[in-house]
């Protein structure tokens, strides 16, 4: 009997079943294919910079909204200043790759692909941003770095102009570490009460789909979807999400903020045969009809939550960089389109640059 147990085990079939039914790899959308425009064998005036210092400690970080009620809306900004201090390393990491390889795949210099793979590889030897003593804010920014980093790194991996090819020992420590990343962020976001699950987690699931297509993982992949459901499923008749409403006088801004992740979710799931854009009658596009409308006329987020929006971030053109995506999920009307046109190019770095240049690369030739 014990035997019998042994051989039939519910992992031995998983693993039967899987074995049997192999998936093909997984790829991102068509526009990651993109070649170097212009490739110059020379490095110009390029300099890189020394590789900011990896970030080991423990990923406990103050909160820009500490000391705010439970709407988390108001800022604090001396506790701003200490978040910012503390993690600018990790912005400059983002950042910086995301500007190099922008310039790589415009210039093609070999010296900036050798400092992006340089500074990359750096983080990685050390196990950057691997603490399990983290807080919140914490947890946070592992997950925002991720997708930052393997969002960019899509675009030297699948490239038509095969960057890496010559790189290949430096590609494979790079992606280990972004396989490690992406566990420890699937154990970050896992098993929330639904109160809790808000754009933080799309924003989780958005850097672990961009890193299971980095990494050619399943696993990862099919979790990303889950919580894309999770959130599509949030999202009310109306087109409101009623965890980001909480956020009082910033909730606009925090349905826009919760789109992009979404889209790019959508997209990528898409580009892999998998198409969530009907999931809860279409959820992700109510949203961003919905936000488009409040971006406006934001009175009918009034209507809900009682308080009067601030419409800062409202006027940043890159917060609309999910349009990209979503314009080739949805038809997008006249109008929207003009309004897109008239804000491109989206260069978003927790998207991994330039997304006109992925999703609407027609629309570069006049910029």
């Amino acid at each position: 009997m014990t035997l019998i147990k042994r051989i039939f085990s519910p992992t031995l079939i998983a693993l039967a079943l899987c074995s049997g039914a192999a998936h093909a790899a997984l790829v991102p959308p068509q526009g990651y294919y993109e070649g170097i425009e212009k490739l110059k064998t020379s490095d110009g005036n390029f300099r890189c910079e020394a590789a900011p210092t990896p970030y080991t400690g423990a990923l406990q970080f103050r909160s820009k909204y500490e000391g705010s009620d439970k709407a988390r809306a108001t800022l604090n900004v001396a506790s701003e200043k200490a978040f910012r201090d503390s993690t600018a390393n990790i912005t400059t990491l983002e950042k910086g790759v995301s500007k190099m390889v922008g310039q790589y795949m415009r210039d093609g210099r070999p010296a900036q692909l050798d400092c992006t793979l340089t500074w990359l590889g750096t983080w990685a030897r050390a196990n950057a941003l691997m603490s399990t003593d983290f807080n919140h804010t914490g947890k946070s920014i592992r997950k925002w770095a991720l997708g930052s980093m393997s969002g960019s790194w899509l675009r030297l991996k699948f490239s038509n102009s095969q960057p890496l090819a010559a790189h290949q020992a430096e590609a494979e420590v790079i992606e280990k570490w972004f396989a490690r990343l992406a566990e420890q962020t699937v154990r970050d976001w896992s098993d929330l009460p639904l109160e809790k699950i808000n754009n933080h987690s799309y924003w989780a699931a958005w850097s672990v789909m961009a890193t299971s297509v980095a990494t050619d993982r399943r696993d990862l992949f099919d979790w990303a979807v889950k919580e894309y459901r999770v959130g599509a499923n949030q999202v009310d008749a109306q087109g409101f999400l009623p965890n980001e409403l909480k956020r009082k006088q910033r909730a606009l801004a925090y349905h826009n903020y919760a789109l992009p992740p979404l889209a790019m979710i959508a997209s990528f799931a898409q580009a892999n045969g998998v198409d969530v854009r009907g999931e809860n009658d279409n959820a992700l596009q109510r949203l961003a009809k919905r936000v488009l409308l409040g971006s406006k006329d934001p009175s009918a987020f009034k209507a809900r939550n009682g308080e009067k929006q601030d419409m800062s971030d409202l006027k940043i053109d890159s917060k609309y960089a999910w349009m990209e995506p979503y314009c080739t999920l949805y038809a997008c009307g006249g109008e929207t389109l003009q309004r897109k046109r008239g804000m491109q190019p989206f260069d978003s770095f927790r998207l991994g640059g330039n997304l006109t240049r992925v999703y609407d690369p027609s629309a570069m030739l006049n910029k």
